[in-house]
């Protein structure tokens, strides 16, 4: 065999927690939107319960996802290209607000000297 088993409930936890914070919702609102209880997420993330297909639907419906993205788990170089990506959208963004601060310094400046 020599392959590592995935451990499932390992996986269901990361993603829902990843998605949640992404999506930037507590446990609390998650469990609110999803309609269970908070200390099901807890227990979830936790990796101390599994879930119905049931509950799954629920959670998969409210971190705006499909079922099966909350049961694959990401891989080292999915992880490495997402912070790839959001590096250069921080850079783009950066560059975004030194341009739009220097023309806000040039229009202060025009209208100071009316």
């Amino acid at each position: 065999m020599g392959k590592k088993q995935i451990d499932i409930r390992k996986v269901l936890s990361q993603n829902v927690k990843k998605r949640r914070d992404l999506l930037d919702i507590s446990q609390e609102k998650l469990a609110e939107i999803a309609g269970i209880s908070s200390n099901m997420i807890k227990d979830i993330e936790g990796c101390r319960s599994w879930v119905s297909d049931k509950t799954l639907i629920k959670l998969a419906a409210a971190l705006k996802t499909d079922i099966y993205r909350l049961l694959v788990p990401v891989t080292v170089y999915e992880e490495e290209m997402h912070k790839n990506i959001l590096n250069d959208l921080l850079q783009i963004l950066n560059k975004m607000r030194k341009d739009i601060d220097a023309d806000f310094e040039k229009s202060l400046k025009l209208y100071s000297l009316k």
